[in-house]
């Protein structure tokens, strides 16, 4: 049985439908993140889920059981919020205790859930702090610890760590996926970076303008997009225009590669076809360009190439030893590999 499940989910404002038909199961224990530009519906899921937001029309079932019309504070759902949204005159434990309290639970038993939970999330030795004492990635913790202390049924995450600065947001995004293994909670994670959602999530639910795009594991998702959209909204794409010569074959200014993505396609049609860096290769008899810019990444290096015949500017990432001699200038040629590529109509 799916832990929370959206069936049929439409959502208006006005005139802008913010969900269409939104079907989404959530296994038990499982992560799944919302992951989208801004407008595509993805908070609007998790208010519902949560109870903010009512549904026009369709259905949000936990463990099979309708919830739709219960209220928020009976759903028994625990809430992160991007602003950590802790009470100023609490210290630390008061805050994680507030749920505990709220629900009349006996004082020992409460004492002993805060102190468990606080060493969960590594602030044991802060429980006496007020918020105002603590850094942005410590409140953050606290948010989250308050939230997991009434033990929910399923955890929402509402953009936790965008209000963080980088190296304190990879942390944290770290934790908060070691805790939700550890604690084995059924979390509903949203956010608008890709690199959040590769790293944390069991499978990642792309959305569009109020529709699910693609629903896959973080390797589906990056390798195998199935809509160019998904091709590039995560990682990075470079975008070349081929002819079809045949049945998944192209060329791409003259260089013919197989393109099983454009398997269908008919012969003499032009396609925009979407590369990874990591799918382009400098060596011999490819596409002829001159090396633009050359960045050292660690164990790769992300190669600038402005091409001679396409005019466009593509990234090859190509292991560091390769790219030592590279200068800015340099004639280089791309080789294409067109195995993993995603096709769509090239503009007329």
């Amino acid at each position: 049985m799916s832990a929370l499940t959206f069936a049929g989910v439409r959502k208006t404002f006005g005139a802008n439908v913010a969900l269409q038909g939104f079907d989404l199961d959530l296994h038990q224990g499982e992560l799944v993140t919302l992951l989208g530009p801004s407008g595509c519906g993805k908070t609007t899921a998790l208010r519902i889920a949560a109870g903010f937001e009512r549904a026009d029309s369709g259905t949000i079932q936990v463990e099979g059981a309708d919830i739709s019309k219960t209220p928020p504070h009976r759903r028994n759902m625990g809430m992160v919020f991007q602003s950590y949204s802790l009470f100023p005159n609490l210290t630390v434990a008061g805050n994680v205790e507030y749920g505990l309290r709220t629900r009349g639970i006996h004082k020992a038993t409460r004492a002993a859930r805060v102190a468990e939970i606080l060493d969960l999330v590594q602030l044991g030795e802060l429980g006496a702090r007020y918020a105002h004492q603590l850094s942005g990635g410590q409140q953050q913790r606290v948010a989250l610890a308050r939230a997991l202390a009434v033990q929910p049924s399923v955890l929402l995450l509402d953009e936790p760590l965008s209000a963080l600065d980088a190296k304190v947001r990879t942390t944290l995004r770290d934790e908060i996926r070691r805790i939700q293994t550890d604690v084995g909670i059924t979390t509903l994670f949203v956010t608008h970076d890709q690199e959040e959602a590769l790293a944390i999530s069991d499978r990642i639910c792309v959305m569009s303008q109020g529709n699910i795009e693609q629903l896959g594991t973080p390797t589906e998702v990056y390798r195998r997009p199935t809509t160019a959209f998904v091709a590039r909204f995560v990682g990075t794409m470079n975008e070349f225009t081929a002819e079809v010569t045949g049945s998944g074959e192209v060329a791409v200014a003259g260089h013919r590669m197989a393109a099983p993505g454009a398997a269908g396609a008919a012969t003499g049609s032009k396609l925009s076809l979407l590369v990874r860096p990591e799918d382009l290769a400098l060596g011999d008899d490819g596409l002829p360009g001159s090396v633009t810019s050359v960045t050292f990444q660690g164990a790769t290096t992300l190669v600038g190439v402005r091409l001679d015949v396409l005019d466009v500017l593509v990234s090859a990432d190509v292991g560091s030893g390769e790219a030592d001699h590279l200068q800015i200038g340099d004639r280089v040629s791309v080789v294409v590999n067109g195995a993993n590529a995603v096709c769509e109509p090239a503009p007329s």
